[in-house]
């Protein structure tokens, strides 16, 4: 049986962007149609950081060793993972999907893979480890077709 079947749905996301995608017709022939769009504004880490790295005193007089900063650049792309899997856990339990594609970077991908509920991890029929959201419709739909066949 063929993965991209009438109705699966495919994810296309990555750290702070995602496509909500139906196939509407067949595997041979896929016909992607979106069926929703997130987006998150996600500036560089360094536009989000307030403040210079914070300094702690070491053992030798009048020495400091620099902290790390949070990386909020990093912390926004993980809690948009846990934003699509909650919305992929509200659409499954409404019955808008039986089957589904994953499409994303590899971390986001296994960020993504972490935060999804039961009955999502249930309906994935496969995942593919590539970024393809600033991609057109029909070259996502041409690349997906590739990928799957590879499988």
């Amino acid at each position: 049986m063929s993965v991209l079947t009438q109705g699966t749905w495919v994810l296309v996301a990555d750290g702070e962007k995602a496509l909500f995608l139906r196939n509407d017709l067949d595997a041979e022939n896929p016909d992607l149609n979106v069926v929703r769009i997130e987006q998150q504004e996600n500036p560089s880490d360094r536009e989000q950081s307030a403040n210079r790295p914070g300094r702690v005193a070491d053992n030798g007089p009048g020495q400091k060793s620099a902290l790390d900063d949070t990386d909020w650049h990093q912390l926004a792309k993980d809690r948009f993972a846990d934003d699509l899997a909650d919305i992929l856990y509200k659409q499954a339990h409404k019955g808008a999907f039986d089957r589904i594609v994953l499409v994303a970077p590899p971390a986001t991908l296994g960020e993504l893979r972490s935060k999804l509920h039961k009955e999502v991890q249930d309906k994935v029929v496969a995942e593919i480890d590539k970024t393809l959201t600033n991609h057109p419709i029909d070259k996502i739909e041409r690349l997906l077709h590739e990928a799957l066949d590879e499988a």
